[in-house]
């Protein structure tokens, strides 16, 4: 008898330790999955819904868009991109209305003379440097300047862009962005630092964009990309 009660006991304990350590063994799962990364940003869909790929733009570049502009403080979900990866001569810039899914503009844009002839290659944020400057940018008003209407620009990266306005560095319209222009030299014009489009197409695009959206001028420029901080998000 007495085995049986010791055996009996024996079991008991067993079954009211397993019960005691049940909630901590469950403990540690539910801490891991609350750590879980959250579920893509459906921005981020927009690239294959659009197919974006075959309109020249990588997944990376539109990736660190995205991911920049959930940064910029109240923007609109409507996306600027100027991929100077890509030369003058390629349509490289990308207004996407995020929101509603549609590739409102992809079309031809300058960069600076002292930044390259084909491919912008060097870039400043120096008065007087002629040079484009790479980074995130608000847009702001429009107004109506020598180059007709066109768009002031608000750069948002501290040392890279934030002479933008100083600069006047604006979105305006150009006559040597335009096919024929490429057909005669190979490339667009340039501009004085400005991301400068055709005359014929600035008036839609600056107002589609103004008051507050994101403008991403992107190159993969190692000291911009080690700089910048909107790009380590």
């Amino acid at each position: 008898m007495n085995r049986l009660l010791f055996a009996a006991l024996s079991v008991s304990c067993l079954a009211m330790t397993s019960s005691e350590k049940a909630p901590t063994t469950h403990r540690p799962a539910a801490a891991v999955i609350a750590h879980v990364a959250p579920p893509t940003h459906p921005f981020l869909l927009v690239y294959d819904q659009l197919n974006l790929a075959s309109s020249g733009l990588s997944r990376d570049v539109f990736d660190l868009a995205v991911r920049g502009m959930q940064q910029v403080t109240g923007a609109k979900p409507l996306l600027s991109i100027v991929d100077m990866s890509q030369p003058s001569s390629h349509k490289r810039l990308y207004i996407i209305d995020l929101a509603k899914q549609k590739l409102l503009f992809h079309t031809y844009v300058a960069h600076g003379r002292n930044s390259g002839e084909l491919l912008a290659k060097r870039f400043s944020n120096l008065n007087s440097s002629f040079q484009s400057s790479l980074g995130f940018y608000k847009t702001l008003g429009l107004y109506q300047g020598k180059h007709g209407l066109s768009m002031q620009l608000q750069g948002l990266e501290k040392g890279i862009n934030d002479n933008a306005f100083s600069r006047a560095i604006v979105m305006h319209g150009a006559p040597y962005v335009s096919e024929s222009v490429i057909r005669q030299t190979g490339r667009l014009g340039r501009s004085q630092g400005c991301p400068a489009v055709s005359t014929s197409e600035c008036s839609p695009i600056v107002r589609a964009i103004a008051g507050g959206s994101c403008l991403f001028i992107y190159s993969p420029d190692q000291q911009y990309l080690k700089r910048s901080t909107f790009c380590k998000s």
